[in-house]
């Protein structure tokens, strides 16, 4: 197999620089080859599990310029979590030994969206797609509360719940961060110009990157 990185620390480094080069138009496209597909066939040891919104703009892959068996891949309209996410994720990190795991969040996101006017207008959703705004919904009272406006602010808020539900509900997890095994970060990614931005992070050191991120 190929070299992986081999903290926390060095998978987010890795995904960064990734996400740079797709922001730069000059992804180098790695491990797409015929060889990685024949690498792989025995077994996957991808270093990072990636919770991100099913929008079709948030392709993990391409806007962190990774290949086949680099992440493990859990998608839900609104990055939301349920006991079959939960599980995929610890999956991801007790069995395949991912070292960090990512709540990709996004700009103009619909489930927000129609968190926001569900709280607003009182419109509700029909359906199971009324599930996933409920699930939504805290986080966009927890923004309101604070005095938070902004479609970028609630993002964030709903990023940071989705992380913070995450460690709470997982012990799993959390016992993994404590160790320093896992890490577990959230990104906020902006549509228009293809750039992830650092949210919160649990079980990272503070670097000069990630601090000049968050700036």
């Amino acid at each position: 197999m190929t070299s992986l990185p081999v903290s926390p620390a060095d998978a987010l480094d890795s995904l960064l620089a990734g996400n740079r080069r797709f922001v730069a138009g000059a992804p180098r496209h790695p491990n797409q080859d015929a060889a990685r597909r024949a690498e792989l066939a025995p077994a996957q040891k991808p270093f990072a599990v990636l919770l991100g919104c099913s929008d079709s703009r948030l392709a993990a892959e391409i806007i962190f310029d990774q290949g086949l068996g680099d992440l493990f891949v859990v998608r839900t309209a609104g990055h939301v979590l349920g006991p079959e996410v939960l599980g995929s994720i610890e999956y991801g990190t007790s069995v395949l030994d991912c070292r960090l795991v990512v709540v990709l969040g996004h700009d103009s996101c619909g489930a927000v969206a129609a968190a926001r006017a569900a709280v607003e207008g009182g419109l509700p959703a029909g359906g199971y797609v009324r599930d996933v705004v409920e699930r939504v919904t805290p986080s966009v009272l927890a923004a309101r509360a604070a005095g938070l406006t902004s479609d970028s602010d609630h993002i964030d808020a709903h990023i940071q719940h989705t992380v913070d539900l995450l460690l709470d509900r997982s012990r799993v997890l959390a016992d993994q961060v404590a160790a320093g095994h896992t890490g577990v970060v959230g990104l906020a990614y902006q549509l228009s110009e293809g750039n992830a931005r650092l949210v919160t992070s649990h079980g990272i050191p503070d670097t000069a990157e990630t601090t000049a991120l968050s700036a």
